[in-house]
């Protein structure tokens, strides 16, 4: 699986997020092509190499005519932008799972509705890019799951609408529970609403670096120069060779008869995202001989909350159950491996030390088949060939 993780020394902005992506080969061209399909104009993205301390680093920045927006923009204005666009599916839900919970952090530090939430800084451009094009960044380099160390909150007073806040602002502190934090003794706005926002949304894990075997690191820099530390957000990109052996995960369920079978597809998407290991749909047949699905997720145990959130608001069920499995897997990881057709990711495990399968991702096979007008199936079954040549010789 490939993985990122999000290190934060000095703290984590949402255009720091972005350049660090951008940094670790999110290409600019495709990120701003993405961009573009929000409805939203007067505004352009920008990419320079700069220096914090003695680290080399990309700055992004936004830069906005003030003249085409309004000063601030409601959640249901910023949903409805996302809407609009022609962004895919998985990049909207998550970039709207991430502005709804920031208004709702927002609204219980100071006890509104998130519907009363205003979002500034230029009509939420700023924001509404930033967070996008994290996302769409993510996408573009692969990344299946994110995960971030401990955050440095940072001291002092920042200027806010009302007068002197203490950092961390309220918004941020109710982003942060749940999710580890140090006092870095910096006085100084270190983790912005926005930063806290996309970490805290999309992040599986908090903490220690997982296992990964690191392809990429990219430096994103923030806009203060901290006399104390580089300000940079760093992030490692790689993949994470997952144990074999036995282990006990969760069966989490629930019975559906009253949903438009066109939603079943996004409420599977969500479940991956919330850190389902795998999840399958089976048809029933209910009391008074009614038609109904059983939604079945399998996932470790820290992620049950995230998946009954994701199945109580994707679905109008009004319960979810779940029990304890064991279960016994090979060991697995991925690797690239050169083929007829270039160079392909495999899926292989291994049983005691011993090949078992190789397996070409079939995304990229797809891709593959249609760059060269090939039949899929030709592709597959060469690439499969050649990788088990490649393993077994």
């Amino acid at each position: 699986m490939k993985i990122a993780y999000f290190d934060c020394p000095s703290g984590a902005a949402g255009d720091m997020i972005m350049a660090a992506l951008v940094d670790a080969g999110a290409p600019l061209d495709a990120l701003r092509a993405e961009l573009r399909k929000l409805p939203l104009r007067g505004w352009e993205l920008t990419a320079r190499g700069v220096r914090k301390g003695a680290f080399r680093a990309t700055k992004v920045d936004v830069h906005i005519d003030r003249q085409a927006h309004p000063e601030h923009r409601s959640l249901d204005a910023i949903l409805a932008i996302l809407e609009e666009s022609s962004l895919a599916a998985p990049v909207k839900d998550k970039a709207a799972r991430i502005f709804t919970r920031l208004a709702d952090a927002e609204a219980r530090a100071h006890g509104s509705t998130r519907e009363a939430v205003r979002f500034h800084d230029v009509g939420a451009v700023d924001a509404i890019v930033d967070v996008t094009g994290g996302v769409v960044a993510l996408g573009l380099l692969g990344v299946e799951a994110v995960h971030v160390s401990a955050l440095p909150v940072g001291g002092g007073f920042v200027e806010g609408p009302h007068g002197k806040i203490p950092v961390p602002g309220p918004g941020t502190a109710e982003l942060l529970r749940g999710f580890p934090v140090a006092d870095p003794g910096v006085r100084a706005e270190l983790v912005t609403p926005t930063g806290a926002a996309i970490l805290t949304t999309l992040a599986a894990s908090a903490g220690r670096m997982p296992a990964m075997t690191v392809s990429a690191v990219g430096y994103g820099a923030g806009t203060m120069d901290l006399p104390e530390m580089p300000n940079v957000l760093r992030c490692f990109v790689g993949e994470t060779a997952e144990a074999g052996g036995d282990e006990t995960v969760l069966q989490v369920e629930t019975t559906i008869d009253d949903m438009s079978p066109q939603l079943y597809e996004p409420l599977v998407e969500r479940l991956f995202e919330a850190g389902a290991l795998d999840v399958f749909l089976q048809p029933v047949i209910m009391k008074r001989g009614r038609p109904g699905v059983v939604v079945t997720a399998l996932c470790p145990h820290d992620r049950l909350n995230e998946l009954s959130r994701a199945l109580f608001e994707e679905s109008p069920t009004l319960g979810v159950r779940w029990s304890e499995w064991r279960r016994a897997r090979l060991e697995r990881e991925i690797v690239t491996l050169p083929t007829a057709y270039g160079a392909i990711p495999f899926k292989v495990s291994r049983l005691g030390g011993r090949v078992v399968t190789v397996t070409p991702e079939f995304a990229d096979v797809a891709r593959i088949a249609r760059e060269k007008s090939l039949p899929v199936r030709e592709v597959l079954d060469q690439a499969r060939a050649d990788g088990r040549r490649l393993l077994h010789d």
